[in-house]
């Protein structure tokens, strides 16, 4: 979840933490914000995957201390086992267009979910235990096939 939020938002047993972003890899998004259950103290677990942070994944817990209203990142404490990917959809495609599903369905098939930050931008989760070289090549084939481009986020 990207935002702006100068506070501490919580929802319910809830709450917003923020990762700063890579410039180098996005110069105009420069923070996300992802809900996390609090577990003690400054310990998290993160509850949805990241659309711009890297080397995190739903279910990590994690680190994060208050400045000035805001939860931040500090660091990893242990992982989920889930793993992230991003898609970008290709050639006007959204996740409505019927390419779209013919690729994504053997990737679903595999276990694996996704939220969308739009309908040409989405996050892919894939649970522990998953195979993550046959969703790696599921991903290719959609990318070879000019469905969408991918990237590996956090592979566990």
């Amino acid at each position: 979840m990207v935002g702006q939020a100068k506070e501490i938002s919580a929802s319910g047993d809830k709450v917003k933490i923020r990762f700063k972003i890579d410039p180098d890899y996005d110069p105009v998004i420069k923070t996300e914000d992802m809900w996390a259950q609090p577990l003690g103290a400054a310990e998290f677990k993160l509850l949805n995957s990241p659309f711009y942070a890297f080397d995190i994944s739903a279910e990590d817990i994690v680190i994060a201390e208050s400045e000035e209203g805001v939860l931040w990142f500090k660091e990893v404490v242990s992982r989920g086992g889930h793993s992230t990917y991003r898609v970008f959809m290709q050639g006007g495609r959204t996740i409505q267009s019927p390419e779209f599903e013919k690729f994504w369905n053997p990737v679903a098939g595999q276990g694996a979910t996704y939220e969308n930050a739009n309908s040409r931008f989405i996050a892919i989760d894939t649970p522990p235990g998953t195979d993550l070289r046959r969703i790696f090549s599921l991903l290719q084939q959609g990318e070879d096939a000019g469905i969408w481009a991918f990237e590996e986020v956090c592979c566990q």
